[in-house]
C-alpha cells in the first residue's frame, strides 16, 4: 500500500517534476489569485521561521524569493520595490548603524 505524506504547502515549480524524477507521484492543483497570495503568506512565514533558525544566505534567498512573486501577484516589480526601498533609506536612513531606540520622552 502506498504511503501518502500531506503538505498543504506552496511549492516552487520544478518541485512537481523533480518528486516524478525520483520515481514518485504527487497531486498539485493550481491556485487562483486569491489563494496563491494566502499561501505566500504562510510561504513568507515559514521562510522567514527558516531564516530565523539557520541564519544562513540560502534561507535570505528563499524569503526573497517568496517576497518577489507576493510583490509580482500584486503588480509590483522588483524595479519597483528597489525604488521605495532608496527612497525610504534616503528619507529615513537604512539600518547601518545599528541604533535600537529604547525609549522615547515627551513633555
Amino acid at each position: 500500500m502506498a504511503k501518502v505524506i500531506e503538505y498543504n504547502k506552496l511549492v516552487r515549480d520544478r518541485i512537481p517534476d523533480l518528486i516524478a524524477a525520483s520515481g514518485k507521484q504527487c497531486v498539485t492543483e493550481t491556485l487562483s489569485e486569491d489563494e496563491f497570495l494566502k499561501y505566500l503568506d504562510k510561504k513568507m512565514d515559514e521562510e522567514l521561521a527558516e531564516y530565523h533558525h539557520d541564519h544562513n544566505a540560502e534561507e535570505l534567498a528563499d524569503l526573497m524569493e517568496v517576497i518577489l512573486a507576493a510583490a509580482a501577484v500584486r503588480g509590483y516589480t522588483p524595479e519597483q520595490l528597489e525604488q521605495i526601498r532608496l527612497k525610504k533609506a534616503k528619507e529615513r536612513g537604512s539600518f547601518q548603524q545599528r541604533i535600537l531606540l529604547r525609549d522615547v520622552i515627551e513633555g
